[in-house]
């Protein structure tokens, strides 16, 4: 960290990046961002778990719809509009989930930028 600036690495940065841009009311998964940044859920649970505090975390689930957090990401989720269900809190992903093709113009639009 210099003059209080956060410095991430590439993939880290392409991920906090990406989660930015995934809109309101949707969400997305760990193996979905996986797939379309060339890496593996677990490297995304593990920047997300690091890191994902700078951006939009509760957008991000597991591929059941659940999440590790999901007593803190209801408050984001109600707020969104985004649907969960159960007594242990999963998105109902077939209402809410991004797909991999939108996700991947989303990742070509940062390139650009």
């Amino acid at each position: 960290m210099e003059d209080g600036i956060l410095e991430f690495d590439d993939l880290t940065s392409l991920v906090l990046d990406l989660v930015d841009q995934i809109p309101a009311g949707t969400v997305t998964t760990y193996g979905d961002i996986g797939k379309v940044v060339s890496t593996g859920p677990r490297q995304i649970g593990r920047i997300m778990a690091t890191s994902g505090q700078f951006t939009a975390w509760w957008r991000v689930v597991r591929a059941d719809g659940g999440s590790q957090v999901a007593s803190t990401a209801r408050t984001h989720w109600d707020a969104e509009g985004i649907a969960y269900s159960g007594e242990t809190p999963k998105v109902v992903l077939r209402k809410h989930r991004v797909g991999i093709a939108e996700l991947q113009e989303l990742v070509e639009k940062l390139s650009r930028a």
